[in-house]
């Protein structure tokens, strides 16, 4: 069902059910994801990293924290940082886990798609604000990019991180084709299908195999994604497309790890339009 096509009652109605689903993966997911899976240490974090580009004592927000892998992460750097997320549980497990860096961070609890609550953490108040892998869990994303361009300092810098949408969502299909050399050597290459890209889908799936409970996704196009910034009063200032070296660890057939030419993610840097350079 489309956004359009939701009534407030519906709309509410998927909110709670969000929240909920990621109540019952938190334990799981704190538990695989630990201090980072294959993807936050080759891929997203390094990117938002260096997009980010953190200098000590900025003040940075981030949204939908989890369990505090990136938030650790940013104090480390020698940032402050207010690390939400619309999961208590998750909350819980982040600050088990942090120990080192504890006065740099505060936890707080905070829906994404609420942009009245997001608007009281305080308006120019951060450096930089932070949301990696959050926008395709989320049923809306205008309020909380309204928010971020309201929350930022003028000078301020919005990074965020998405599964790439040009090579992920419902209609994709991985693909393996083996072709034998003259040589006896087998070759093996490694495509993605796209049948629907333009499309609006909401459908459920997992992020980690065996999770509780299947997640949504919000598939949105570039257009989509890039365009609800340019309303909310952003330019877009830097974008990356991280793609998994051929030595990743632990590559296997139809999986990610494999797919070396092709971005699973796309990494963006959004600045206020008035003060972009």
């Amino acid at each position: 069902m489309n956004k359009e096509q939701r009534t407030p009652a519906q709309a509410e109605a998927l909110r709670k059910e969000v929240k909920d689903i990621w109540e019952r993966n938190a334990v799981f997911w704190d538990q695989r994801m630990g201090d980072g899976n294959v993807f936050q240490r080759e891929l997203v974090g390094p990117g938002s990293e260096h997009l980010l580009g953190i200098r000590e004592g900025e003040l940075v927000l981030e949204f939908g924290c989890g369990n505090g892998v990136f938030s650790r992460r940013l104090a480390q750097l020698g940032a402050r940082v207010i690390a939400t997320d619309v999961s208590e549980k998750m909350l819980e497990l982040a600050q088990a886990r942090t120990t080192a860096g504890r006065e740099r961070i505060e936890y707080k609890v905070l829906d994404a798609t609420d942009e009245n609550q997001m608007l009281r953490l305080g308006l120019e108040r951060f450096d930089a604000i932070s949301c990696n892998m959050v926008l395709m869990d989320i049923s809306e994303i205008d309020p909380l990019m309204r928010a971020s361009r309201q929350l930022l300092k003028p000078e301020g810098r919005f990074v965020f991180s998405v599964m790439h949408p040009c090579f992920n969502g419902g209609s994709v299909m991985v693909m393996e084709e083996e072709d034998d050399e003259s040589n006896g050597e087998l070759i093996l290459t490694h495509s993605v299908k796209i049948s629907k890209y333009l499309g609006r889908t909401l459908q459920k799936g997992l992020a980690m195999r065996d999770q509780p409970v299947s997640q949504y996704y919000f598939h949105r196009t570039l257009q989509e994604l890039l365009g609800s910034s340019f309303r909310a009063g952003f330019v877009l200032d830097a974008l990356e497309e991280p793609g998994f070296s051929p030595t990743s660890e632990q590559r296997h057939r139809l999986n990610w790890l494999a797919y070396s030419e092709i971005p699973p993610v796309l990494i963006v840097r959004l600045r206020p339009a008035d003060r972009a350079y």
